[in-house]
C-alpha cells in the first residue's frame, strides 16, 4: 500500500496546514463505534498511530472499521499527532471476523399471546412510567405488588400517556420475572 509520501513525493514532510496532506497506509488497531473514533497503525513507523474519526468514514457509507482492516488515507498532522482527513481505500480481507451477535434470549414476551391466561381486570394505580424507556410499573391495589407494564400494552388500550398515582384496571399474568400487565383500561 505504499510508504508515506506527500504530493511532492517528500517522505516525512513537516505538515503545517490543512492542504499539506500525506498519503499513508496501515492496519486498524481498534475502533470504538460508541465513542466515534479509533486508531490505525501506519506502515511507516515514523508516522505511528493515526486517529480515525467516524466523520471521515461517512463518505464510504461506514460508521466504523473492524480491527485488522487495511486502509489508505490522506493524513494531516494535528497538535496531538496524525489524523486521517480522508480514507481513500479500505481492504476488509485482513479484518478480524465480527463476533457473532447474541441470539435473542427469549426474555421478550408477547403480552397479547398471554391474554387468555390472564386473570380478570383488577384495580391498579400507576407507580411510575418512563416513555423514553417504554415501560413502567403499576401497583396492584389488593396486595401492593409491583406489576410491569410495557408501552405497547398501554398503546393497545389507547393510552398515550399515564401519570403517577393515576388509577386504572389491568389484567395480569405471572411472568418469568414477576407480575405482567397484558391488558389495561381506564378506571371507570
Amino acid at each position: 500500500m505504499g510508504d508515506l509520501t506527500s504530493a511532492a513525493d517528500e517522505p516525512h514532510a513537516v505538515i503545517g496546514g490543512e492542504d499539506d496532506a500525506l498519503r499513508a497506509a496501515g492496519v486498524v488497531k481498534w475502533f470504538d463505534v460508541t465513542r466515534g473514533f479509533g486508531f490505525v497503525v501506519a506502515d511507516d513507523p515514523a508516522v505511528g498511530d493515526v486517529l480515525i474519526h467516524f466523520s471521515v468514514l461517512q463518505a464510504l457509507g461506514r460508521r466504523s472499521l473492524p480491527e485488522g482492516a487495511r486502509i489508505e488515507a490522506m493524513i494531516v498532522r494535528r497538535d496531538r499527532g496524525f489524523q486521517a482527513r480522508e480514507i481513500t481505500a479500505v481492504d476488509l480481507s485482513t479484518a478480524a471476523p465480527e463476533p457473532p451477535r447474541p441470539k435473542p434470549s427469549g426474555d421478550r414476551v408477547d403480552p397479547v399471546a398471554l391474554i387468555e391466561a390472564a386473570g380478570p381486570f383488577e384495580p391498579m394505580q400507576v407507580k411510575w412510567f418512563n416513555r423514553l424507556k417504554g415501560y413502567g410499573f403499576l401497583v396492584r391495589e389488593r396486595d401492593g405488588a409491583d406489576v410491569f407494564v410495557h408501552m405497547e400494552t398501554l398503546r393497545r388500550a389507547g393510552m398515550m400517556a399515564v401519570e403517577p398515582d393515576q388509577p386504572m384496571r389491568a389484567r395480569v399474568v405471572e411472568g418469568r420475572k414477576g407480575p405482567l400487565a397484558v391488558a389495561v383500561e381506564g378506571d371507570e
